[in-house]
């Protein structure tokens, strides 16, 4: 039996393998208007192809909790009933091919308000239905980004707010899996970071103070959260930085603290809240922060970064690095890989009627 297609059970929820698909933006919703956010026939297709590519859980890209918090005006949100009602379709369809549906929810932070990545990902301001973006502390993300608002200690509470009513809508949309987003120097991995976090109140300093706001988004979100179904935390495991940024030390440190509040499983990515600087890009480079967290905590983690081929992220599932793979440009290139890759490793994957003929 091949590990990668072994079925993966958290709490009352089984997954029928372990080849995941992460969360990419596709910056294709409409930008204004009742539809803004809103998920639409190009989500539909993106994601049901995977689904019926044998693909045994999808995650949405990161799914805004508020207008505020998109990474771009063009992204997808669940602050609103529309966008429930749209997801409905999607969640509907991926179930029927055998597929848990997961939802990435997420706040921009200092890093929103960016125009589409293919026209070129700059800055954009009011005249192109852009915002001030929020933030920890009044520190830009890069050159050419605006100074972010610090947000204010109601205005964090608000967040919190906003992150348990999307967790709330997305149940309704008939996701099984919440997704927070720590990752990649968006507003929770603002604040876990001293690279971006310079604040002195309870919100900034130590470690502890740095971490408030992320384990007080995943209570939110927890509570409103079925106690049966899993929520995930996606964490950058190093700011890539010699000195002064998050760690794979703290990455260790507070994983610990999301398995006390609740948290499943930890997806290890790594990156995104330095500009600049340099990350030894490699076959599997980010599986051995999420092998370390593994092998030195007791929550189970998601390996994601260039997992390309069959046979590797078999080993990664068989050697105990990681207990699923998230493969994402991968999947883009082929949305049937899954299918692909258990037929090269002896297995098989739920293949719906209409494509028997070509197996």
């Amino acid at each position: 039996m091949s590990a990668l297609f072994e079925p993966y059970t958290l709490r009352s929820l089984t997954i029928p393998n372990r080849v995941w698909m992460a969360p990419m933006c596709q910056y294709s919703a409409d930008e204004t208007g009742p539809d803004a956010g809103v998920p639409n026939d190009w989500h539909f297709a993106h994601l049901a192809a995977r689904a019926a590519g044998g693909t045994g859980l999808i995650l949405t890209e990161a799914t805004a909790v508020s207008p505020e918090g998109r990474i771009s005006p063009a992204d997808l949100g669940i602050w609103n009933d529309t966008q429930v009602e749209a997801f409905r379709r999607i969640t509907r369809f991926l179930a029927s091919q055998g597929t848990i549906a997961g939802i990435q929810l997420a706040h921009a932070g200092r890093k929103a308000s960016t125009d589409r990545p293919w026209k070129g990902g700059a800055p954009v301001g009011a005249e192109a239905n852009g915002w001030q973006p929020l933030a920890p502390s009044p520190v830009p993300f890069a050159d050419g980004h605006p100074v972010p608002a610090e947000l204010t200690v109601a205005q964090i509470e608000e967040i919190v707010g906003q992150f348990a009513a999307a967790a709330r809508r997305a149940r309704e949309a008939g996701f099984q899996v919440a997704e927070v987003h720590g990752a990649h120097g968006y507003l929770i991995g603002e604040f876990l970071s001293p690279h971006s976090n310079r604040r002195t109140d309870a919100y900034g300093g130590s470690f502890e103070n740095r971490a408030r706001f992320a384990l007080e988004v995943v209570d939110a979100v927890r509570a409103e959260w079925p106690d049966d179904l899993p929520v995930f935390f996606r964490i950058s495991a190093t700011d890539w930085l010699d000195e002064g940024g998050w760690t794979a030390d703290d990455t260790v440190r507070l994983a610990d603290g999301l398995l006390a509040h609740g948290v499943d499983l930890l997806d290890v990515s790594s990156g995104g809240n330095a500009a600049g600087v340099r990350i030894p890009l490699g076959p599997g480079y980010q599986v051995p922060f999420a092998a370390r967290v593994r092998k030195e905590t007791r929550l189970p983690v998601a390996a994601v970064g260039l997992i390309t081929d069959a046979e590797q992220a078999e080993k990664i599932v068989a050697n105990g690095e990681a207990d699923a793979v998230l493969l994402g440009r991968e999947l883009l290139r082929d949305p049937s890989w899954a299918r692909r890759a258990a037929g090269a490793l002896g297995a098989s994957v739920q293949t719906p009627p209409q494509y028997h003929r070509a197996f």
